[in-house]
């Protein structure tokens, strides 16, 4: 798909160019001294102007992990939960003070799931999600 879309642009962009090239008068023009005088074209961008893209900010870092609670959410990519579950273990064997909670998001990776983020909020101290390989 990327190719094919990069092909597209590329060939738009041959075809301005070649029209901008064959179209008489447009390179260059003589006045009537019969010296060279460039003229100007006006191009227009042809990706458009995209939406503008919020920033939001990352939650503010926790002092301290001990006697809270982690959530680790798998979006069910192939591999992502073995990886939340090595990191279950790790945090289990170092610091035990530490809750871990494994949840697996409902949809597509790229959707929301309400109910599991309004648990997060009213339970959770933190939360790691991961697309694993």
């Amino acid at each position: 798909m990327k190719n094919r879309i990069h092909g597209s642009i590329f060939r738009f962009f041959l075809a301005v160019s070649l029209l901008i090239i064959c179209l008489p008068g447009t390179a260059s023009a003589k006045d009537k001294t019969g010296s060279q005088e460039e003229e100007m074209i006006t191009v227009l961008n042809p990706r458009g102007k995209p939406p503008a893209i919020p920033l939001v900010p990352m939650a503010p870092r926790l002092d301290t992990l001990d006697g809270k609670t982690v959530y680790f959410v798998d979006v069910r990519f192939p591999g992502g939960g073995s990886l939340l579950h090595e990191m279950m273990d790790w945090f289990a064997q170092n610091r035990p003070k530490v809750k871990t909670v494994f949840r697996e998001k409902s949809g597509s990776y790229m959707d929301g799931d309400p109910k599991l983020w309004a648990e997060i909020k009213e339970k959770g101290d933190a939360m790691i999600i991961a697309i694993g390989h």
